[in-house]
């Protein structure tokens, strides 16, 4: 069922989609229903669940593929994430303040870059407080691409809101590394507080991005 739905288009059960994706009913079932929320999905009597053909790209329902960059014709951009580095660590001041927790409080830190057509267009520092993801994994090849679909699947946390903050600067050294460029070039920054639906903070996240082929888009729905 991987791919583009018509409108009209009736959706499996949940039992198969779940079985396609590999995540439990409940998951499968939640994510039916943020759809249908959103107008997406309509749910018929003795039909099924029928896609409208409404699509807003940027709900922060769709939070397993939640992605900003576009085309420089507007497409929404299919990203590949690499894990690069995985590291349990302490918070500073400044880790604390933005997850509400106590400094040095033990947290869960990883970096990834993300291609888009094997060019890479994005590294990320990822940040989490370690007490809300026990058993996070081990080994930074175990860590998922859909990382908000891990947090609601493995630790029941889900992202309900987004702060971001955006600005401009002139790339480092790491950005030319991750990021193919030749220096000077200037890099979009993101810097990103997500919280679950009680509005507490969950992840904090500092993005780092070329738009020499891609544009940042926000849509306010």
């Amino acid at each position: 069922m991987i791919g583009k739905l018509e409108p009209g288009s009736v959706l499996p059960s949940e039992v198969a989609l779940s079985q396609t994706y590999g995540v439990a009913v409940g998951t499968i079932r939640r994510a039916l229903m943020d759809l249908t929320n959103d107008g997406i999905l309509s749910r018929r009597r003795k039909t099924g669940t029928v896609v409208t053909g409404r699509k807003p790209q940027h709900s922060l329902r769709l939070f397993f593929q939640y992605f900003r960059l576009h085309g420089l014709d507007g497409s929404l951009s299919k990203s590949v994430t690499t894990v690069t580095s995985l590291d349990h660590a302490t918070a500073s001041a400044d880790d604390a303040g933005k997850l509400q927790i106590e400094k040095d409080a033990p947290i869960v830190r990883f970096h990834r870059f993300r291609s888009i057509d094997d060019r890479p267009i994005m590294h990320e520092t990822l940040t989490l407080s370690r007490e809300k993801v026990p058993n996070f994994p081990e080994r930074k090849e175990d860590i998922p691409s859909l990382f908000y679909l891990h947090l609601l699947e493995h630790h029941g946390l889900r992202i309900s809101a987004v702060r971001e903050q955006i600005g401009a600067d002139l790339a480092n050294e790491d950005d030319a590394r991750w990021l193919d460029l030749k220096l000077p070039a200037a890099v979009l920054t993101i810097d990103e507080i997500a919280y679950d639906q009680m509005a507490v903070p969950v992840l904090i996240s500092a993005h780092r991005a070329t738009t020499a082929n891609h544009r940042y888009v926000n849509e306010v729905q």
